[in-house]
């Protein structure tokens, strides 16, 4: 989608103009196109919204009702406890495993709430630690998902590609942690997960990297081809012991081709709502920004380069330039490679610096999507050139899960 910057950052300005940075927007027009367009995608599959991506209740509310969207992966228990506390959503996958014993408690003392919320397992250890904190003959059937290692590791294992993330890679493996948990008394085993990072999460147009993103392209329809064989025969060892509700898959990147994998019933997408840099990188599709930030310039050090307050929201990840901010608005503002994005100033150079005022507003886009909301308690949600509504973010609610 082409977008006008110059409009945009006239009808941001005009819409904030009566805010004082620094604060975060959604740009409601890009955000619903977003949700629709990720639905486009998933060919018929429902998308279960990623609230690590989100982190601001109203939004995710938002993405359910719109038709296609249903469930909420979480990614902690806590998080997942309180989601379907207010009524968020009935069906909340946590994404990974848990050792928080109050939560779990929580969870074991409320049949409705364990109905609604399902826990993550790759270790026959996670059951033992759910066991000691409420005995199975204490408590409700808890709803039990397996994760599946999605990396690729080729030339027999000496290669690896994509995060670490659960032990269990084989169909094997997971045929017989499937056994485990239908075994014991006290679990439902109810659904199979697998996120493939190497494809969802990385993009394979990197700018300025051509040789680097041929070797991603290549790696990524590697991975896929040997992911749909493995996955598919985990399904099937997992069904001989339990009867799966859902097999869940992919990311924002992968949305279209997690959802042509026959295994498959459902995928998970979040961060394309918000539309954040990372994304600039991938050639099938590209979600529209609609995720901002501004800060104020507050000094002119040279007539070249304009100083905003703040700046300095680095995105988790490896430690390099694509988990800084992106100064976005205007267009042509570039960071110093001397001094980034500071916590508590950050000077920008490049074509649009020396137009700018004392008390002008400069647009960043974070790197990722929601841990732009860990810096602030609200968020503007913008229509047009007016702001329709301000909400709070997990922080704002005081809801700090990680």
């Amino acid at each position: 989608m082409a977008i006008d910057r110059a409009e945009l950052r006239d009808r941001l300005d005009r819409a904030t103009a009566h805010l004082d940075p620094p604060y975060a927007v959604v740009d409601l027009s890009a955000f619903d196109a977003n949700a629709d367009a990720l639905v486009g995608r998933a060919g018929g599959k429902p998308l279960r919204v990623a609230s690590k991506s989100v982190r601001v209740r109203e939004l995710l509310t938002r993405a359910l009702a719109r038709p296609g969207w249903h469930g909420v992966m979480a990614f902690t228990l806590p998080e997942a406890v309180w989601l379907a506390r207010t009524g968020v959503s009935d069906d909340v996958l946590v994404a990974y495993p848990t050792a928080h014993r109050a939560a779990l408690a929580e969870l074991a003392a409320d049949p409705a709430l364990a109905d609604a919320v399902t826990l993550m397992v790759d270790d026959a250890g996670q059951l033992d630690l759910i066991d000691r904190v409420c005995p199975p003959g204490r408590r409700p059937a808890l709803r039990i998902c397996l994760d599946l290692d999605a990396s690729w590791r080729p030339l027999r294992g000496r290669v690896h590609v994509g995060v670490r993330r659960s032990p269990v890679h084989s169909a094997g493996a997971a045929g017989t942690l499937a056994a485990a948990v239908a075994g014991r008394p006290g679990f439902r085993l109810v659904g199979l997960m697998s996120y493939e990072a190497q494809i969802a999460g990385l993009g394979d147009a990197p700018p300025g990297k051509a040789v680097l993103g041929s070797a991603i392209r290549v790696a990524q329809r590697g991975s896929y081809r040997e992911l749909l064989a493995r996955r598919s025969a985990a399904v099937a060892a997992v069904r001989e012991h339990a009867d799966l509700e859902f097999v869940n898959g992919g990311g924002t990147g992968s949305v279209a081709a997690t959802s042509a994998d026959p295994a498959v019933t459902e995928v998970t997408a979040g961060s394309g709502l918000y539309g954040p840099t990372l994304f600039d990188a991938y050639r099938a599709w590209r979600p529209t920004p609609a995720a901002f930030f501004a800060c104020a310039v507050v000094r002119r050090p040279t007539p070249g380069i304009a100083t905003v307050l703040g700046g300095g929201w680095i995105a988790s990840g490896p430690a390099a330039d694509s988990r800084l901010p992106r100064p976005w608005l205007p267009a042509g503002l570039t960071l110093l490679g001397a001094e980034g994005a500071g916590e508590v100033q950050t000077p920008l150079a490049g074509d649009a610096a020396s137009d700018l005022r004392v008390g002008d507003r400069v647009w960043f886009r974070h790197a990722k999507a929601g841990e732009v909301c860990e810096h602030v308690n609200e968020v503007h949600l913008v229509e047009g050139d007016a702001v329709v509504a301000t909400v709070p973010t997990y922080r704002g609610e005081g809801r700090a899960f990680l």
